[in-house]
């Protein structure tokens, strides 16, 4: 086929990411985050995603999402929720300086639960406060955590109170999402969760996705760019 030469192209750029060069080559740099060799090697199979891989893909779904025909997204990285949980409102206050996070439709929260990824999304047209996990964990608390993280910065940025209870919180049951099959897609499970969220898409991917998400991600970083 046509697309062949392409495809093999970009399989021989990937495999090359992976096998030549030093740990500390910079492979991308974008979004104020630099990419080393060391951090997109974590995409090989089984390897668990690092901070750095799951805020740049985040920068390239937030960057897709300034064009026509995507709704307005912002994320959070990778820190926010940790430390949002351990002081509150005002540990986080200065960190959506000079933007308003309601002008948007949704909000993407990436959760590092010490070892597990998991994501958190504010869909601020519907009122809803959603939160997907694949290995099917509630995480109800969190919805709630971030709820009020909502009312307080609608009340200190904009001066309005956010009505609680028009508010849907729901943590995703595992027949509501796909699940992953092992102990190490969780990153890539947050990203694609992110990705097909942030295009207003159903997700209808499967576990036996994951190898080749990994491999269109090393690219997609590479080039910053969304395939």
């Amino acid at each position: 086929s046509p697309l062949n030469p392409l495809f093999q192209a970009m399989e021989s750029e990937i495999s090359a990411a992976f096998d030549s060069g030093e740990p500390e080559d910079i492979l991308s740099r974008a979004f104020k985050l630099t990419v080393t060799r060391e951090d997109i090697c974590t995409l090989q199979p089984l390897g668990w995603l690092n901070d750095r891989i799951m805020n740049f893909y985040m920068g390239l779904l937030v960057e897709r999402s300034k064009k026509e025909g995507y709704p307005a997204v912002y994320a959070f990285n990778t820190f926010f929720y940790s430390k949002l949980s351990s002081t509150s409102h005002k540990g986080v206050k200065k960190w959506t300086k000079g933007v308003d996070i309601f002008e948007h439709d949704v909000i993407l929260v990436p959760i590092h639960l010490r070892i597990h990824w998991t994501l958190l999304v504010v869909d601020l047209r519907e009122k809803t406060i959603k939160y997907f996990d694949s290995l099917g964990r509630k995480g109800d608390h969190i919805c709630k955590t971030v709820l009020k993280y909502l009312e307080e910065e609608s009340r200190e940025k904009r001066n309005i109170e956010l009505t609680a209870s028009e508010w849907t919180l729901h943590s995703m049951g595992t027949e509501e999402i796909p699940q992953q099959n092992n102990g190490n897609d969780c990153g890539v499970f947050v990203c694609k969760f992110a990705d097909f969220i942030s295009r207003d898409k159903p997700i209808i991917f499967t576990p036996e996705h994951m190898p080749y998400f990994r491999r269109k991600m090393v690219w997609e970083i590479i080039h910053q760019q969304l395939l």
